[in-house]
């Protein structure tokens, strides 16, 4: 559905949206680069600043002082705590920095002297961002500028909430005329977006290492730097960034997940190719693995390998002549 389609006042579905108050240098970062399919807006806390936004809220960027305009927006995948090093690992620039270095100063300046790095910092992962031109920034009324540090919900059957979507909405159009917005059901409106986006490739090492509780499936090591996210189906053979189609392992695990030397089962139980034995003589702390469970997987059902994603990567990557248990 295009924009045009849509008369400018009226309002045929009830939208809630979030708008943040957004660090500006942290904008600035983002709004220069090119191609950018997700973003990290990070909070300088672990402690999330809103309860009860579903995945696919539309979330809008709202500037400091002295911008108090909305400048911009996305859609909310999930809200995470991640280590520091971890949000860089995951998302790089898309933490709206240039360095890591960059990126640690801009959480210790915002956490105050003598501010303790090692805390986990807040994460809402947004797919989908968008960047305004300076000329179609919107400006925000006087009250909100004023009193609101952290951000604001709005939805569209109050006025305000109603006056942001659709100057959103224009300056959309005017900024990519030919987008297109898919709901989850068939409504009128051109950007309710309350559906489930695309996931990038940051969004989903970053869920699928706190799905599995920063811990190794196989093995269950928790040292984190050596912890990947690894695809049961890779993204070059149409596999997806979903956490389902994700298993966090151990990095010697993970480069022999791929290369088909080992593989885990339906029944979540490690297979382990007889040809690490028969191609490298050894293989002992591998092979002592063969037939055992996983020792860790995701507390909820959908962010757990699914079954049909294993049976490929089972009868399409590992290589056959399991060992005997």
């Amino acid at each position: 559905m295009i924009f045009s389609e849509i008369p400018q006042k009226t309002v045929y579905h009830k939208v809630r949206f979030y708008t943040g108050v957004t660090d500006n240098r942290w904008f600035r970062n983002l709004a220069v680069q090119s191609n950018v399919d997700e973003v990290n807006f990070w909070h300088p806390n672990g402690s999330p600043p809103f309860s009860g936004a579903a995945e696919g809220t539309p979330f809008l960027f709202k500037l400091k002082s002295p911008n108090h305009h909305i400048a911009g927006g996305g859609y909310l995948v999930k809200y995470e705590s991640l280590p520091l090093r971890l949000a860089w690992d995951a998302f790089g620039t898309k933490n709206g920095a240039s360095s890591f270095q960059e990126f640690a100063d801009l959480i210790a300046s915002a956490r105050g002297k003598n501010a303790n790095l090692a805390k986990d910092i807040g994460c809402s992962i947004l797919t989908e961002p968008f960047f305004f031109e300076t000329r179609d920034w919107i400006p925000m009324s006087d009250n909100f500028a004023g009193s609101v540090v952290r951000g604001k919900f709005f939805d569209t059957n109050e006025r305000e909430g109603e006056r942001l979507w659709h100057a959103v909405e224009r300056a959309l159009q005017v900024s990519n005329p030919a987008a297109q917005f898919v709901a989850e059901r068939p409504v009128r409106h051109s950007i309710a977006a309350l559906v489930r986006r695309r996931l990038g490739q940051g969004a989903f090492r970053a869920l699928v290492t706190n799905a599995y509780g920063r811990r190794c499936a196989i093995t269950g090591e928790s040292t984190l730097p050596v912890l990947e996210a690894a695809h049961i189906r890779p993204v070059t053979a149409e596999g997806s960034h979903n956490t389902y189609n994700g298993l966090l392992l151990r990095s010697d695990f993970h480069k022999l997940f791929d290369v088909g030397l080992i593989t885990v089962t339906p029944e979540h139980r490690v297979e382990v190719s007889s040809k690490i034995k028969d191609q490298w003589f050894n293989g002992k702390a591998y092979n002592s693995l063969h037939g055992e469970h996983l020792v860790c997987l995701p507390n909820l059902r959908d962010d757990q390998p699914h079954p049909e994603l294993l049976r490929w990567h089972n009868e399409h990557v590992y290589e056959k002549e399991p060992m005997s248990a």
